[in-house]
């Protein structure tokens, strides 16, 4: 039995690294790659595995399980989750243990037989429904649209571990260890939570706070996510208090500026906006230009700011593309209790403000401040409104 896996007791980690894909769900960039966890729970005559991993990965995956059990049967696995970097070895899984019962509730075994034709014995749950084995009784937790409609989580009541999907989970490699008291998290996990919660979470606010009060009584002494590290002892009120945090909306003082510019002109806009918001105490000032600032990490900013300007200059007759794409991921996120300003700018026929004013009222977002509109370039005038804009976003930051 190899020593470096165990997580907790008989609990072991079977997951694996990606350092190779670019962009997760092709949209969000990996620069510090991403792993998919998969755990095995070696309970005397009893083996279950909990979720599989991407199925470029199987081999691997297959000899670290192998390392673990030997020749020895699995009696079960237990799907969480159904995206394809969790689900995608089942059909794998299912050749090599032909007799192992497939855990999960009603809206998992659609996904499973629509995804990869897999049949046979199954054992379906409801909410709070258990597995009792001979050490280890797995309670069920059913938390649709965490962020699918059949994700669910699972508590290993004897460990107090609990496996939880995609939630608490987050972006980068695990390099060496998977414990969170065997690698460095401050080196990047705790952004690429956020930026993780932000980008594949981040509409689902309302269920994730149902999730939360759901396992709120758990006493739960490890959180093992689907990506990113094993959370244990003080973490794991860090990583609760993250999500709650996020899924309510809540933010720190400060303005994310996004704006699109094809020539500089309305750059200048955001600078001078910009620099009277700081000139007026405001610290966290984030600005990203659109057409170098990945959404992925704009949206992150979004999420922890309380207020967002957005500056585009008119281009065929509406916004400037990588403006109206950004809005368009904010609107499909649902998010709530922000302070909105904008701007825009064309040559000869205006549209982006008018485009930016339609965004404002489907958003609900509070709009502080008036619109500024520049015609070319800008002029004393233009100046004026821009720390207008400016100091009546501080204002309404600083409260």
């Amino acid at each position: 039995m190899n020593a470096q896996s165990i997580i907790k007791g008989k609990i072991h980690y079977v997951g694996v690294n990606d350092r190779t894909k670019h962009l997760f769900e092709a949209l969000w960039p990996l620069p510090y790659g991403v792993s998919y966890n998969s755990y095995l729970i070696d309970d005397d005559d009893t083996v279950v595995l909990i979720d599989t991993v991407d199925i470029c990965y199987f081999e691997v995956y297959l000899r670290k399980i192998k390392n673990i059990i030997g020749e020895r049967p699995i009696q079960y696995l237990v799907i969480n989750h159904m995206e394809p970097d969790h689900s995608g070895s089942i059909r794998l899984i299912k050749q090599h243990y032909p007799n192992i019962v497939i855990v999960g509730n009603k809206q998992t075994f659609g996904m499973i037989e629509g995804f990869y034709g897999v049949t046979g014995e199954r054992y379906m749950v409801n909410d709070g429904d258990y597995l009792a084995l001979q050490h280890h009784k797995l309670r069920f937790f059913l938390t649709p649209m965490v962020h699918w409609p059949e994700t669910m989580m699972t508590f290993d009541e004897a460990e107090g571990v609990l496996f939880s999907g995609d939630a608490f989970g987050c972006f980068g490699t695990l390099d060496g260890g998977f414990l969170d008291a065997r690698i460095n998290t401050e080196r990047h996990h705790w952004d690429e939570m956020e930026r993780y919660y932000s980008n594949i979470v981040g509409k689902y606010g309302s269920p994730v706070q149902k999730a939360l009060q759901k396992l709120s009584t758990l006493p739960v002494k490890a959180i093992c996510s689907t990506h990113g590290p094993i959370w244990t002892g003080d973490n794991i009120p860090k990583v609760i208090g993250i999500y709650d945090r996020l899924s309510r909306y809540d933010t720190e003082p400060g303005v994310v500026i996004a704006y699109g510019s094809m020539y500089g002109n309305t750059e200048q806009m955001a600078e001078t906006i910009a620099a009277e918001i700081s000139a007026q105490g405001v610290r966290n000032v984030v600005m990203h230009n659109v057409s170098k600032s990945h959404s992925s990490y704009i949206l992150a900013d979004i999420f922890r700011y309380r207020g967002l300007i957005v500056g585009s200059p008119t281009y065929n007759g509406q916004l400037f593309p990588e403006v109206e794409a950004l809005l368009s991921k904010v609107m499909s996120r649902d998010i709530k209790n922000r302070y909105f300003g904008y701007f825009g700018s064309f040559c000869w026929a205006s549209a982006a403000v008018k485009r930016l004013c339609e965004f404002a009222e489907k958003s609900k977002f509070e709009v502080v401040g008036n619109p500024i509109e520049m015609k070319q370039s800008m002029s004393e005038l233009t100046y004026v409104q821009c720390e207008e804009l400016g100091r009546d976003m501080a204002t309404r930051i600083l409260g």
